[in-house]
């Protein structure tokens, strides 16, 4: 333990632990080499994780987790829900008390989050200098941890602090099983690319024609994927694409979204939660930017490329545009050719 670990820690190592990062999908990915190195320093602890409902399947099963605690976050927005919201509110803190927590993290830094660490009545509450919305005031540890740095080097910073950094960025993922749609693509052995057609923005998404375009042209087969929402993009891109493409949009739950991935040979993407999944596996990322900056929130690692407009307004971090210049600037022609510089040799 370092010097400044002990300070924190008193020198013990908790018993218990709980970490509050409910969402989103993509930040959820990129805790995971936190939650890794955490383990790996407190083999012994009981580890506990804050969800959102929705992403309990990225954590469900975990072997690095004891108890994921779900909350419905978005249905917390809602005024007609407030009754009861107040009641999974309540039930929720009484909850977080009687597991009498050594430590508790709060990896999200919002308001929310700062309660619900404050909720765990952890006699030591870590959290972000920088976190908004007034959470800082729940910790009783700040650490900073920088805002134009990548997400999964801003949550080490804290494993840092805690004794537990480590070089080593591991993304831990949980292995599933398959069935249906989602089997037979992994099962006949045939190479294929993905392609993420939607993003949480609407600033975010590259035209799905285009997607389509570009798995026209590729030397291998490409799945469309994404939720319910994005079953018209994926079905636009698959419709456009001259039978190379076919959509799982709508047909895939989030760990069997996961195993496709892991499958793959390269990854398309708008910025995007399934995008951080492919570079935590390590798998080849072409990545369209926009709005966003892949310095923040691009794919992490070696081995990606970014496509990006030469727009001087990029990025903007809007999630409203007129336009949409920096994203329909982008050709598929363009995303074509840098697709084909990072395709092995045997493959291009």
């Amino acid at each position: 333990m370092t010097i400044a670990a002990q300070e924190i820690l008193s020198g013990k190592a908790p018993q218990k632990i709980l970490v509050v990062k409910p969402s989103s999908l993509g930040d959820v990915v990129h805790s995971l080499p936190f939650l890794n190195s955490l383990r790996s320093c407190f083999p012994k602890s009981e580890i506990h994780w804050v969800i959102a409902a929705g992403l309990e399947g990225l954590l469900e099963g975990h072997p690095m987790i004891d108890r994921l605690i779900v909350i419905q976050k978005d249905m917390w927005k809602k005024l007609s829900a407030a009754g009861r919201t107040m009641r999974e509110i309540g039930a929720l803190y009484a909850q977080l008390r009687r597991e009498k927590y050594d430590l508790a993290i709060d990896l999200q830094g919002l308001l929310r989050s700062g309660l619900i660490c404050a909720a765990s009545a952890a006699p030591v509450r870590i959290g972000f200098s920088e976190a908004r919305e007034g959470s800082r005031l729940f910790y009783t540890h700040r650490i900073k941890g920088g805002r134009d740095v990548h997400a999964v080097e801003r949550y080490m910073k804290i494993a840092g602090a805690l004794g537990c950094y480590d070089k080593r960025i591991i993304f831990p993922f949980a292995k599933s099983k398959v069935v249906g749609e989602t089997a037979a693509v992994l099962e006949d052995g045939l190479p294929y690319a993905v392609i993420v057609a939607g993003a949480r923005w609407d600033t975010k998404i590259w035209p799905a024609a285009s997607f389509g375009k570009v798995a026209s042209m590729l030397p291998m087969r490409s799945v469309v994927v994404g939720g319910k929402k994005e079953m018209p993009l994926a079905e636009e891109a698959a419709a456009v694409s001259g039978g190379k493409a076919r959509s799982l949009a709508g047909a895939t739950s989030l760990p069997e979204l996961i195993e496709i991935i892991r499958g793959a040979t390269m990854v398309i993407s708008n910025d995007s939660g399934p995008m951080h999944i492919a570079a935590g596996f390590g798998i080849p990322v072409a990545a369209i930017f926009g709005p966003t900056s892949p310095v923040r929130t691009g794919p992490y690692g070696n081995g990606h490329i970014i496509i990006r407009s030469e727009e001087k307004c990029s990025p903007c971090f809007r999630r409203h545009c007129p336009d949409l210049r920096c994203m329909r600037g982008i050709s598929p022609e363009f995303v074509y050719r840098r697709i084909m510089d990072i395709l092995r040799p045997g493959e291009a």
